[in-house]
């Protein structure tokens, strides 16, 4: 998964309260591929993803919803223009 998919992915493990620290492979390159691991210690930390995905898939089941996704890029700033008179 890429940096932005790691962000939803961390957004939903936390909403499901399910163990995982998301974090890219190589901690030098955020912009490589990311997995979900046990620490944030890049020297002690185990690879977590599949089991990850195991706990997501029960909480599927148990019906559980999931939280929105993340907002699709855009502006973020606008102006407001008061009408005349005021």
């Amino acid at each position: 998964m890429n940096a932005e998919e790691a962000r939803y992915v961390d957004a939903v493990l936390q909403h499901m309260g399910l163990p995982g620290v998301v974090a890219p492979e190589d901690p030098e390159n955020p912009a490589g591929p990311w997995r979900v691991y046990d620490h944030t210690d890049p020297d002690a930390r185990n690879d977590t993803t599949a089991d990850a995905l195991v706990g997501l898939a029960q909480a599927f089941r148990s019906g559980r919803p999931l939280p929105p996704l993340p907002p699709e890029p855009g502006p973020t700033r606008g102006f407001v223009i008061p009408p005349k008179g005021d």
